[in-house]
């Protein structure tokens, strides 16, 4: 952090150096850019550093500055629609789009925020010129910079169009959705027909607390338990099996060997949503092997004991045999690529530690655990807390199994919610069944917090300081 403040106090104590010292050229760059590249007879460079300058006083005064004025109200002049009779049509009012005005103005604070930084860079540049024309040194023409831009500064070059598409389609796209929500843009508050407004941190009181009529605090709760459960629970239950598999696939026999590599090949080449939806239609309340456990007389053994109240397994219609059935059909579809991982890793165990336990009188599952585990967990900690983070956004596995299923919980359907969503399926609903983007934002949020503390905590323990020689 001190680093990071240093730097800021650096950069804009140069600026503050250039303007103080700048030659008459410097300080005419403080009202056209192209000044001071005029002055040292970079003239094409100076005439698109103006042209910049013109195209940002265009876009701003004539365009976005429309929209920024009312970032504070998010408009106020309501859609109307009126017949009229003479022409037989309606006339539309030059309304106000709340929509627009949010992610115009976003824009447009941005294209001023960016303005500034290359303001000051472009003041700090010219500067630098006038001291190398004092000190004699050359100064590139402009074909000469353009060179550069392929030779010695050519990761500038690859890097620009990258970074303004992470602008374009991240940075931007996360900044609306943050400031969504707080506003209250749902169904009842939908443009153009209609505005939305700025209400605080009103979405997550919501979250937080609630009453009778307001249940997201009660679902929240429980989605959120059952998220970080799912997560973790998912993540380790594949990566041991993904483990004890890959032991298993290396048997000496080979007959064995053969078995079932070639069994977790086929699984593998299945593309995962494929084998959720065949699975999910296997395991419905009239699928094949609720057929296969009546026939049995499972499912009449199971209702005489009370796990049951149906004339069929609830494998995924109702909470806690969803729950189970979710993370052990996780383990069926996470567990070949586990172990596909887990092999290579295997294959690099250093020999003579596993030579050693052996003399020593150590057996299999000792020498797994004491030696096997702890360097496969040292050499995929960081892989381990990335699949966490998947897993907590893991849309495929809980929509696809369980997206069809309904709550009995009032208290959950109050909120759009069911008992197994995750915050990311639970999201989703909000948005493209209920339209009621401010929650879904809250949630967002929430969701992008817990992810980034979980990264930050890990991942500076994990690889902070020299941690080479830790196994070892």
């Amino acid at each position: 952090m001190k680093t990071f403040l240093n730097a800021v106090k650096k950069y804009f104590a140069d600026f503050g150096r250039a303007v103080a010292k700048g030659d008459i050229w410097c300080k005419l760059s403080l009202i056209i850019l192209g000044a001071g590249y005029f002055g040292r007879k970079q003239i094409i460079k100076g005439i698109l550093m103006t042209a910049l300058e013109v195209i940002f006083f265009l876009f701003t005064g004539l365009f976005s500055i429309n929209y920024i004025k009312d970032l504070n109200t998010l408009g106020t002049v309501q859609y109307e629609a009126v017949f009229d009779p003479l022409t037989m049509k309606n006339t539309v009012n030059d309304y106000d789009n709340s929509l627009l005005i949010l992610l115009y103005g976003i824009v447009g604070i941005l294209v001023i925020l960016a303005f500034i930084l290359l303001y000051i860079s472009n003041m700090k540049a010219v500067y630098r010129l006038q001291l190398m024309k004092e000190e004699g040194e050359h100064i590139n023409t402009f074909g000469e910079d353009v060179k550069s831009l392929f030779n010695g500064k050519f990761y500038i070059t690859l890097l620009t169009l990258p970074s303004i598409g992470v602008i374009m389609m991240n940075i931007i796209p996360i900044i609306f959705m943050s400031c969504v929500a707080f506003t209250n843009y749902d169904m009842d508050h939908m443009p153009p027909n209609y505005l939305f407004t700025w209400v605080g941190l009103r979405n997550f009181k919501n979250m937080f607390t609630g009453g009778t009529t307001i249940t997201f605090s009660y679902a929240f709760v429980r989605i959120l338990a059952w998220t970080m459960i799912w997560a973790v629970t998912a993540t380790f239950t594949t990566f041991i099996g993904g483990i004890l598999l890959a032991k298993l696939i290396n048997h000496e026999n080979t007959y064995f060997k053969k078995m079932w590599r070639s069994l977790f090949v086929v699984t593998i080449a299945i593309p995962q949503f494929v084998t959720l939806l065949l699975v999910s239609k296997m395991f419905a309340d009239h699928g094949i092997v609720n057929t296969w456990c009546s026939n049995i007389g499972l499912t009449g053994f199971l209702r005489d004991i009370g796990l049951v109240s149906g004339n069929f397994i609830p494998f995924l219609s109702k909470p806690g045999w969803s729950h189970v059935m979710i993370i052990l059909i996780n383990i069926w579809v996470g567990v070949p690529y586990q172990m596909l991982s887990a092999t290579g890793i295997l294959m690099n165990i250093p020999t003579d530690q596993l030579e050693s336990a052996r003399i020593d009188g150590a057996n299999k599952w000792q020498i797994f655990w004491k030696i096997t585990m702890p360097y496969v967990l040292f050499i995929c900690g960081p892989s381990l807390i990335q699949s966490v983070i998947a897993n907590i956004n893991n849309f495929n596995v809980i929509y696809l199994l369980t997206g069809s299923t309904t709550t009995s919980n009032m208290a959950f359907a109050n909120s759009n919610a069911r008992e197994t969503d995750l915050l990311i399926t639970w999201l989703f609903t909000l948005t493209n069944d209920n339209s009621n983007y401010k929650m879904a934002s809250v949630i967002g949020i929430i969701s992008f917090v817990i992810c980034a503390l979980l990264t930050l905590l890990s991942y500076t323990r994990m690889i902070s300081g020299d941690k080479e020689e830790v196994y070892q």
